[in-house]
């Protein structure tokens, strides 16, 4: 008790109303309150813990770093086997000629140095984005939260970014605007915020396509969907469409905060002149960070999660999809969006959750659905059970 006042008092918040369920400790698909009740993360720190909690193989890779060294030097100075080893895998798990590797602290950041990327290499200003995209909270990421719906956030914090306007996702005739003024386009392969939206057939190849014959660089924010979380170890490689630079974040640290962006050596060799330090970080790219990422990468390589992610996923919608009070499931891989229809029903199934030991949300532009995406590690037992008491939890709405 005394350590939710501290938190309200001393920890700045972000809403009204949070859930303040302490943390004691977690572990695989779970974690557990100081009185001991256990609790499933069908949130995973948003898409961020895919190899679990306290992995004991990112554990021991976070231990043996941090004994060798930390933080040394300015990134890009200094050569730290972290960095370089984890870029390297990086690169040979994505799509030719995506070698470069810039690592960052955050998703937001590495949407901020793709933009700045873009209009660096192309000479251009126009930038596009799509309606119910989330791509961070920053200044530049936040200008590309796509109108109407992302005004709720932006118009608080105006002026932002001129010369931003966003598309209408799987409508092809609007990528007629893409135009020789466009420096990027970016795009969720899968948007995640807007309630788990596939892209419709043909749509990111023809997207590919305009951006080509205009000479506009295409970005993927794959934030959310990397690292095996639709089922290929990125979304890109599922879809098969390369980008020219992809954004990567969440469960790029395997629990430890890390972002990055990539793109072909050409293109990103246009930060380093002209001016130099054309973007610059002190802790991107932490040794420690880059380590528990390496080897959170490589357990998932290793143990087949990427594509196990997939059959995961569609035991979740079984389970669920028969349910009177779930309308339509919405999956990619192993991130659902199981619909309701009413927003009331979602804030009330949220109490419920929180009394049956159950971690989920709804999403930012869709708030009539909540998300299932916890560790890819989970179990068939655990998600058997965890469906036991969705339905539950279902049967109890109004």
């Amino acid at each position: 008790m005394i350590l939710r006042k501290q938190f309200l008092q001393h920890v700045a918040q972000t809403s009204p109303s949070p859930m303040l369920v302490e943390v004691e400790r977690a572990e695989g698909s779970c974690f557990y309150t100081p009185e001991g009740k256990r609790y499933y993360d069908l949130v995973a720190g948003v898409s961020v813990s895919n190899v679990g909690h306290c992995n004991p193989v990112v554990v021991e890779a976070v231990q043996q770093q941090a004994a060798r060294y930390m933080h040394v030097m300015v990134y890009g100075e200094l050569v730290e086997a972290p960095q370089v080893e984890y870029a390297k895998r990086i690169a040979e798990l994505l799509p030719d000629p995506l070698e470069s590797v810039y690592f960052l602290n955050s998703g937001a950041e590495a949407v901020e140095g793709a933009l700045k990327l873009a209009k660096r290499y192309t000479g251009r200003t126009e930038l596009i984005s799509f309606r119910r995209a989330y791509h961070g909270s920053t200044h530049g990421a936040m200008s590309m939260m796509g109108t109407p719906e992302g005004e709720e956030w932006k118009a608080a914090f105006r002026p932002l970014l001129p010369d931003v306007q966003s598309l209408e996702f799987n409508d092809f005739e609007q990528l007629s605007r893409i135009t020789t003024r466009t420096a990027a386009v970016l795009v969720e392969p899968l948007q995640g915020e807007a309630g788990v939206r596939q892209p419709a057939k043909g749509f990111l190849k023809a997207l590919r396509k305009r951006c080509d014959e205009v000479g506009a660089l295409l970005i993927f924010d794959e934030i959310q969907t990397g690292f095996g979380r639709t089922g290929e170890i990125f979304a890109c490689v599922k879809y098969g469409v390369t980008p020219d630079v992809i954004c990567l974040a969440k469960a790029l640290g395997g629990g430890m905060p890390l972002g990055a962006f990539v793109s072909s050596s050409e293109i990103m060799s246009s930060l380093s002149h002209s001016p130099v330090l054309g973007h610059i970080t002190t802790f991107g790219g932490h040794p420690v960070c880059c380590a528990a990422g390496l080897a959170a990468l490589n357990y998932i390589v290793e143990k087949d999660l990427h594509h196990k992610a997939e059959a995961k996923g569609a035991m979740f919608e079984c389970l669920l999809a028969d349910h009177p009070q779930v309308r339509e499931i919405r999956r990619g891989g192993l991130l659902l969006a199981v619909e309701l229809g009413v927003p009331e029903k979602l804030y009330r199934l949220m109490e419920l959750f929180k009394e049956a030991g159950v971690m989920s949300d709804w999403f930012l532009y869709c708030d009539t659905a909540f998300r299932i995406s916890p560790p890819l590690t989970i179990s068939e037992m655990e998600i058997e059970e965890c469906c036991e008491i969705i339905r539950e939890c279902l049967d109890r709405l109004d």
